[in-house]
């Protein structure tokens, strides 16, 4: 982990991609994570267009992480072309630099001994690897949307932005907390209890990620006025 440039929960996503064989998909990932708050450039006059460019990436409500793959696999389909993010409302120097980072991981791989192994239909395997980094961020649905760390009291909403806003998975795992009006999660994707005590079990224990359905949930404090960022 110490030999990648990196938040130290990418750096073990891109580790126990080893073992998922997707080592591929998940420096893409990583890359896009990196360079910062939003690959895309929203203008407000053009705000539906803007909104239904992403959700284009979002087909079958995939998650915020594969989305970022998604994006980044269709711009290296058309050689990484200008005209294709002005098309689709995505930031040429922020795709640009992201090229830039991948190209260092995927040095970094060979020096450390990772193959480079690639199962973009494999989303599972994706998403373990992508769990096996963030476990810690791993949050519940409670009864009125917004939700709750496992391990700890917090709450926080799906941010407006996310794909999965919608949706409301059972359980998410997500990258970072933003906070305006309320907390929000950013980047997000859904997962699932049961792996987390066999990603990290010396983090979870099996009481830890046990179904709760049929407990009773405490419900989120909400605010009148929400606010995206």
């Amino acid at each position: 982990m110490a030999e990648f440039p990196l938040d130290p929960m990418l750096s073990k996503m891109i580790v126990a991609s080893d073992k998922c064989k997707c080592s591929d998909e998940v420096i893409s990932i990583a890359a896009t994570l990196s360079v910062g708050n939003s690959i895309f450039h929203c203008p407000k006059e053009k705000q539906v267009h803007t909104d239904n460019t992403q959700l284009n990436f979002q087909t079958g409500n995939v998650g915020d992480h594969i989305a970022l793959l998604n994006i980044y696999n269709t711009w290296k389909d058309v050689n990484y072309s200008t005209q294709w993010c002005y098309e689709n409302f995505v930031q040429v120097r922020s795709m640009k630099r992201a090229r830039d980072i991948r190209d260092q991981l995927e040095r970094l791989l060979e020096r450390v001994e990772i193959e480079i192994t690639s199962n973009p239909a494999d989303l599972v395997s994706i998403k373990k690897a992508i769990a096996s980094g963030f476990f810690p961020h791993v949050a519940r649905l409670l009864k009125n949307a917004c939700y709750r760390r496992i391990k700890h009291p917090e709450t926080a909403y799906l941010h407006p932005s996310s794909g999965l806003a919608q949706v409301s998975p059972k359980c998410v795992l997500y990258h970072e907390i933003v906070l305006t009006a309320k907390e929000y999660m950013r980047n997000v994707t859904e997962t699932e209890p049961k792996w987390l005590a066999q990603i990290a079990p010396h983090y979870y224990q099996l009481k830890d990620v046990k179904d709760s359905e049929s407990k009773k949930m405490p419900r989120c404090q909400t605010t009148s006025t929400e606010y995206c960022i």
